[in-house]
């Protein structure tokens, strides 16, 4: 999954959360298939959008005394810690840049209790102005009628266009655009530099899985702490790096609304990891595996692109990143991560169209680089990669070369991974064999079996966005 996403909200739980309170909305979303009408409806043109939703009014927002008198909007941001600072920082600057509007942020910690939050809040009718979603985890709330489309307030300063390509599909549902790219990312290989050298290995990293089993039994004859080090650890929730690696093989976990797991390919990677990790002793599965990297106990872990600013920073070695592994050949294809943001349909068209102002100001090149080099994020507008602040970062820390680098290899992951229910069940089978060593073919023949129920719920609202 995607960074720093670990536990989810189910879409059961959502509607659960829901209840009445959406009307004929709740009602789409509670059969799990298709997309509401009523979404559909309020959102089929520019002018039916932009109409209000009754009834629904803004959260509490804390306003200093310096920015009294404006139209107050309020951001539910599911960031913390450096991010969270670096996303304080980007709104002081909003905030100082005009008279009119005042933006306020607030930490939900997490995507997880993000979710939660905002869907008592919409119970309750009582909502923030602006959510993060990542991905197409935005979806279910979509279908609930909560979202306000944006393409009305694009214009030719502001628009899809100044946005990486790789990334703006996702926000897009049956011809409209609900969400606008902010902190994407993708997933990367992290290796500890100065352990690398000790073994004698390349700075660079491996570029293969083949190429990195040949690496690994020079690491582990170095000695962490007593015990020998550890090649490589894997989490139990690494669904996200396995869309990487799954297509590394050849094969993926759907194809529009069928499921293709057990074509072959998802079995044949399992199976050499397996191997890597039970046989070989190259690896090993970790309560928290980005945890045990920076603190030195293995040599490699996968992690978002996101974690880098943190890391930098909290690791007493020399970091090194490299693009996800391939196969037997390098730069496989990588799901594109991390979130974006979203306009709530609420009582305030006045709000609605601050929210968009404050969007466009993010989406200015200096604000986009000066957030990639604060949290790792991407620099998702694409002419912040030429700002000054790109440039000197990059000359100061390689390490976001590779991210910015890797982009060209980024897509949208398969269409299953956009639900959460099969997310927990890939999970399950993937952490079988890394934790637990059981058989790779018969762990996936019990994940088709798994998927294919689920497809079927699924797929009214898949052919519904993939046919905008």
């Amino acid at each position: 999954m995607s960074d720093l996403l670990q536990t989810r909200t189910s879409r059961r739980a959502i509607l659960g959360l829901l209840g009445a309170g959406v009307g004929a909305a709740a009602l789409g979303l509670s059969g799990c298939a298709g997309v509401s009408t009523a979404s559909s409806a309020a959102e089929a043109s520019d002018a039916k959008a932009a109409t209000t939703r009754s009834g629904f009014s803004q959260a509490p927002v804390k306003v200093p005394a310096k920015y009294a008198g404006r139209t107050n909007i309020l951001f539910w941001a599911p960031f913390s810690g450096v991010n969270y600072l670096a996303l304080q920082k980007q709104f002081t600057q909003f905030n100082d840049s005009q008279d009119k509007i005042f933006a306020a942020t607030e930490s939900q910690a997490d995507y997880a209790t993000l979710y939660q939050k905002f869907t008592a809040a919409l119970q309750a009718k009582v909502v923030p102005d602006i959510v993060c979603f990542p991905e197409h985890r935005w979806l279910q709330f979509w279908q609930a009628d909560a979202l306000s489309s944006l393409d009305r307030y694009f214009d030719k300063d502001w628009s899809l266009d100044v946005y990486m390509h790789n990334y703006t599909p996702e926000g897009q549902a049956a011809g409209h655009t609900y969400v606008v790219p902010f902190a994407r990312s993708t997933p990367l290989f992290y290796f500890n530099r100065d352990l690398f050298a000790k073994a004698g290995l390349p700075e660079t990293g491996p570029t293969t899985w083949t190429e990195y089993a040949q690496m690994a039994p020079d690491l582990l004859k170095i000695n962490v702490s007593g015990k020998a080090l550890k090649a490589f650890a894997f989490g139990a929730a690494d669904e996200w790096y396995g869309q990487s690696h799954i297509w590394a093989w050849g094969g993926r976990f759907s194809d529009r609304t069928t499921v293709t797991a057990n074509q072959g390919p998802m079995a044949e990677w399992l199976g050499w990891m397996n191997t890597f990790i039970h046989k070989n002793k190259f690896g090993y599965m970790s309560q928290d595996a980005f945890t045990d990297f920076t603190s030195g106990v293995t040599a490699a872990a996968h992690q978002s692109t996101a974690a880098l600013a943190g890391a930098t920073k909290t690791a007493k070695f020399n970091i090194g990143t490299a693009f996800m592994l391939g196969e037997d050949s390098a730069g496989p294809k990588v799901p594109t991560g991390g979130s974006g943001l979203s306009i709530v349909r609420a009582e305030s068209k006045e709000r609605q169209d601050a929210c968009a102002e404050l969007f466009k100001f993010l989406a200015k090149p200096e604000q986009s680089a000066q957030w990639h080099k604060d949290t790792g994020y991407l620099p998702i507008v694409i002419a912040a990669a030429q700002t000054s602040i790109v440039k000197d970062l990059q000359k100061a820390n390689p390490n976001f070369v590779t991210a910015l680098n890797q982009v060209k290899n980024a897509q949208p992951a398969d269409t299953i991974t956009w639900f959460d229910g099969p997310v927990d069940n890939i999970n399950k089978a993937m952490a079988s064999v890394y934790g637990d060593g059981k058989d790779a073919k018969s762990q996936v023949a019990t994940l088709q079996t798994a998927l294919e129920p689920q497809m079927k719920k699924f797929a009214g609202a898949i052919e519904k966005v993939k046919g905008q």
